[in-house]
């Protein structure tokens, strides 16, 4: 886990009214995932709808997610915050990490530049999940 990354990811996206508690969740391994399940039903709530881009549907696809978000200013490496423990707290390759988040069905946050742009992919509930690139 790399605090100093997931700070600047919650102070850039997270509102302000549960900064505080969301860092104080990722930050201990028994909350955790407190802080990952605010990412699902109440996402739009835990986000700052400001930073939001919908990618329009088709969208499940790895390889044009990362070329979109390269499109965007994203380099080959990144960091994962998600339910998916293969790559949460992990700094990854773009598209390795792209791959075990889109589709998985739970929320994900892949971090291309912490206090400027990311992926986030919504919780799976009917058809395909919520996709947005969160940029400022």
């Amino acid at each position: 886990m790399n605090k100093e990354v997931e700070e600047k990811v919650v102070r850039s996206f997270f509102t302000k009214r549960i900064q505080e508690r969301v860092m104080f969740e990722l930050f201990s391994s028994k909350k955790r995932d407190d802080a990952l399940h605010r990412l699902n039903h109440t996402y739009t709530k835990t986000l700052k709808e400001q930073y939001m881009i919908e990618i329009p549907k088709p969208n499940s696809c790895a390889d044009d997610i990362a070329e979109l978000l390269k499109q965007h200013g994203a380099g080959k490496q990144c960091y994962a915050i998600s339910f998916n423990e293969d790559i949460d707290g992990k700094d990854l390759p773009l598209l390795t990490a792209l791959e075990h988040a889109v589709g998985y069905g739970f929320p994900s946050l892949i971090v291309c530049i912490p206090d400027k742009l990311a992926y986030f992919e919504a919780e799976q509930v009917y058809g395909p999940p919520p996709r947005y690139i969160l940029k400022r």
